[in-house]
């Protein structure tokens, strides 16, 4: 997100078209997603930093340094929402899912024993987590992990690296899939992710840790 003269932090352009991922998530979801509610949070947080000292910094670092803060949770919950919506749209492509590459799956073995143990895993952070939130495939350390995310919280405010994501904020499914929350998660993972994108977030962690 590079800044304008207007605001520090801008919405960034959608990697695809808003109905190139139908029929898994339809152009109007998608305009509804993105065109409303990530944009929102980039606004809000335009008007919170405003006059800060948070508008000169990058957004990553101003999410680290307002995490767990009661004074700038505003500022927390739209900078990392900011952050949590463009890396969730670059988690996802046309013609995606399915099983990774062989880098990745080896990985994934590592760590979950099969492709198929890191799916239910997968799926089932994103299917019970209780109200708003995320399910994550990061990286910690030399293992892989799932894990879960309410509300606005993200791994860069936890000390790991995101790979994967998938936003289970009911705005992101409910026009298309109601409350069946388990059939639009399992359709993004088969259908869906961008596991060439994973790749290259867990090529930049591992060049981080050897620098």
């Amino acid at each position: 997100m590079k800044p304008t003269n207007s605001s520090p932090f801008q919405l960034p352009a959608l990697p695809w078209q808003e109905n190139a991922l139908e029929p898994v998530i339809s152009a109007r979801t998608i305009g509804l997603h993105y065109g409303k509610h990530h944009a929102t949070y980039v606004k809000k947080l335009n008007e919170l930093v405003a006059g800060t000292r948070y508008a000169e910094l990058p957004l990553e670092q101003v999410i680290t340094a307002t995490a767990g803060g009661a004074e700038n949770a505003k500022i927390f919950n739209n900078a990392a929402q900011t952050w949590n919506h463009t890396f969730f749209w670059d988690c996802l492509r046309p013609g995606g899912g399915g099983e990774p590459p062989s880098e990745m799956a080896r990985k994934l073995e590592q760590s979950f024993g099969d492709f198929p143990r890191f799916k239910e895993a997968f799926s089932k952070a994103a299917v019970e987590q209780f109200g708003s939130g995320w399910a994550w495939l990061v990286a910690k350390g030399d293992k892989l992990e799932v894990i879960s995310t309410s509300n606005a919280q993200t791994p860069i405010a936890m000390g790991a690296t995101p790979l994967l994501t998938i936003d289970v904020w009911e705005h992101a499914y409910y026009l298309d899939y109601e409350n069946r929350r388990p059939e639009f998660v399992n359709a993004v993972i088969d259908r869906l992710l961008n596991w060439d994108f994973a790749l290259e977030q867990l090529a930049k962690a591992q060049q981080r840790k050897a620098a």
